[in-house]
């Protein structure tokens, strides 16, 4: 990565606690530490627990044990997204406030219904959109179905959205250079649930802003996220990080490693005898 002439580098690595660490996670991590080394800068971790029901502690630690193996070094404290949730809850009430945000009280089935009733719904490179069933809603619907406490989520409106903003955005990628957003590709997207006072999208660009981020290095597989990140932030008047989206490990049969194959977890290499030093140089690293 090229870092001359920046004022200030600042990244992270920001995990979520729902399982162990993988050689992925392990690539993403030094990339990202190594950039900010290269630069004088600095790597925070962060925990992205918002997933209060699949993310546990002892996953946390595991986290910090494999890090530390690998000779990743980090300042304290560690900020730790289940504990600031009034930040992401102003966040979301900003958003209500301009008007961009819907209430949402589609079940996985409605909208599953609703998908195969018309065919020639679009598409995003996770499958099909939401088709905006609630975003026809009126107020008073809305207001009356809230008031009854049936159950709903936040979906941002994205027209309403690209309205305020403009649809002229987009961010700098290390490889890509610049990018213009197509946020269409997502839709509306989730922007918190009841059972969850905020979403991935959000909790993420509000935790950047606050720790201020400047260069978010992680895996293409997070490249479409970045589409919204980058409305999110214009709507927010937040600062917007460059951006590095590094290829993804694949394991021998080209699929990328997940966190459900305990074979090539950190800890089970670590287990097995590898060293750290090993390790960094299978993944090319070294």
């Amino acid at each position: 990565m090229a870092h001359s002439d920046t004022p200030g580098f600042i990244t992270r690595f920001a995990p979520s606690p729902t399982g162990l660490l993988h050689k992925g996670h392990a690539y993403s991590a030094l990339l990202a530490f190594r950039a900010a080394e290269a630069a004088g800068g600095r790597f925070l971790l962060r925990i992205e627990d918002i997933d209060t029901t699949r993310c546990r502690p002892e996953f946390t630690q595991a986290i910090m044990e494999d890090l530390g193996w690998l000779g990743i070094t980090w300042p304290e404290p560690v900020r730790v997204q289940s504990t600031h949730f009034t930040n992401y809850a102003r966040a979301l009430e900003t958003l209500k406030g301009l008007g961009v945000l819907y209430p949402c009280f589609c079940t996985r089935k409605d909208i599953q219904v609703e998908i195969a009733r018309s065919p020639s719904a679009p598409h995003g490179p996770d499958g099909p959109l939401y088709p905006g069933t609630c975003r026809q809603l009126d107020k008073s619907e809305q207001q009356t179905r809230m008031a009854a406490g049936d159950a709903h989520a936040w979906r941002l409106n994205l027209n309403a959205a690209l309205q305020i903003t403009g649809s002229d955005l987009s961010w700098r990628d290390e490889s890509e250079g610049l990018i213009p957003a197509t946020p269409e590709e997502l839709g509306d997207v989730v922007l918190a649930r009841k059972d969850t006072p905020t979403s991935y999208h959000l909790s993420v660009v509000v935790d950047d802003a606050l720790q201020g981020i400047t260069h978010v290095v992680r895996g293409k597989d997070l490249w479409h996220a970045t589409h919204v990140h980058v409305v999110l932030q214009a709507l927010l008047g937040l600062p917007k990080p460059h951006y590095h989206h590094h290829d993804l490990l694949l394991d021998e049969n080209g699929q990328r490693f997940a966190k459900r194959n305990k074979a090539l977890t950190i800890r089970a290499i670590r287990e097995s005898g590898v060293s750290a030093s090993q390790l960094i140089t299978t993944l090319g690293l070294g």
